[in-house]
This record gives structure tokens, C-alpha cells and sequence, in this order.
């Protein structure tokens, strides 16, 4: 059975997809056939190809086997915004079946699927259809991003609630030194290990041009395999 990691993350901007990346590569290093999906992208870029989001494409980059773009983005959104709203200026409805039906063909292929999600984790996909729809649908554990900020204490704890009252599995979170500038980061993981009753799978590096496969090897990713996995 593949299994299924959501990435969501406190807020928006705070490297769901530099968090997303190194989950991939954390994976293959331990021998597993990962792929990444980004279901829902706005802000994406005209190319001879079609509608690419950057996002996306280092999801692609980083995945092994390598799948189909239009599997790992079924919906690319032009403009830079709202899912909701980049969809109506697009007249594009996203619905949850063909992300679906992009899901199991990546995943036929895998033995592990990292999806990240858009903004933080009440931001809906689209009119009427939240993130925990498509949580539940693949049966995905969470892993929430933390950006080490200012707010992110409160943030981390209202998330954690939220995907529990959702009827979603947290499963462990990532911090990640979004702010150079934060001098209590240590002060701040404290509280967030106190706060929160999973596993720290790693703490990022302020990376803006974002190594991957350096930011994979911070993570441990134990937590997230079988016994018989873990070696």
C-alpha cells in the first residue's frame, strides 16, 4: 500500500514546498519510490508545455519515478492568488475526482506520495471543497510546516486542533527558519515540542535558494515508516 503524507503548513509562505522537497528525498534515501503532487497551484507560468506552476515542478524534480506534470498538477492556475479566486478568473472548476484519478496513477507507481497543500490548512481548494475532503479521500497522514516566526506558536497549536477536529491524523511537523533575522528560534522549538505531542522530524535551515537534497537529510523520517522501513 503506498503511503500518503499531506504537507499543510501554519500559514502561508512558510516552505511548505522546500519542506515538501526534502520529505521526497528524506524518503528515497531510505530505498522508497516517492513522488510528489501539488493537486491545486495558482500562480503559474505560460510555457510551450502548458501552464506550469514552480512550485509543481520541484515537486517533479524531486520525485523518483518521474511522473507526468499534468498528474503531479491537475489544476495549474494562472493567477498568483487564492485558489478560489484563481479558478473563477480562469472559469475552471476543481473538483475532488480528478485530482482523484491523478492520485492513484501517480501512486501506482510509488511506495510513498508527499501532497502539499495550498496556504494554511483551512484555506479551502476550491468553492465548497476544504483540504480535509482530499486528506480523507487518500487517507493521508499531516505533516504541518512551522515557520519559526513571531505568531507561529499560536498558529502551530490553532493547526493542530483543526486537523484534529477534521478527523485528520497529525502525524509530526518540520520547522523551518523562515526569518534569519528570529534570534529565539531555540526558545521557540521548545514550546513547540512542549505544544506539540508528535514528532520533530527536523528542523530546516534558511535556505532561499533551497538544496533539497541537504534539507533531506536534516529530516528523519523514521516515524513516518514500517518497522521493517526503518534502517
Amino acid at each position: 500500500m503506498t503511503r500518503s503524507c499531506f504537507v499543510t503548513g501554519t500559514d502561508t509562505g512558510v516552505g511548505k514546498t522546500f519542506a515538501s522537497v526534502a520529505l521526497l528525498h528524506a524518503l528515497r534515501a531510505r530505498g522508497l519510490r516517492a513522488v510528489g503532487m501539488k493537486p491545486v497551484a495558482s500562480g503559474c507560468e505560460a510555457t510551450a508545455q502548458g501552464w506550469r506552476n514552480e512550485d509543481a515542478l520541484a515537486l517533479l524534480a524531486a520525485s523518483e519515478p518521474t511522473p507526468a506534470y499534468a498528474d503531479v498538477n491537475p489544476y495549474a492556475l494562472p493567477a498568483a492568488t487564492a485558489p478560489q479566486l484563481a479558478a473563477r478568473d480562469a472559469d475552471a472548476v476543481v473538483e475532488l475526482p480528478p485530482i482523484l484519478s491523478a492520485y492513484a496513477r501517480l501512486a501506482s507507481d510509488a511506495e510513498a506520495m508527499v501532497v502539499e497543500g495550498v496556504g494554511g490548512w483551512a484555506a479551502p481548494l476550491a468553492d465548497g471543497f476544504d483540504q480535509a475532503a482530499l486528506v480523507r479521500a487518500i487517507d493521508a497522514d499531516v505533516v504541518l510546516v512551522v515557520g519559526l516566526r513571531l505568531g507561529c506558536l499560536s498558529h502551530a497549536r490553532l493547526t493542530a486542533r483543526a486537523v484534529a477536529a477534521d478527523g485528520c491524523r497529525l502525524v509530526g511537523w518540520i520547522g523551518n527558519r523562515v526569518d534569519p533575522e528570529f534570534d529565539r528560534v531555540d526558545d521557540y522549538l521548545g514550546l513547540l515540542r512542549d505544544a506539540l505531542p508528535l514528532p520533530c522530524l527536523g528542523v530546516l535551515a534558511h535556505a532561499p535558494e533551497g538544496d533539497g537534497v541537504a534539507a533531506g537529510r536534516a529530516l528523519d523520517v523514521s516515524s513516518l515508516l514500517s518497522p521493517a522501513e526503518v534502517r
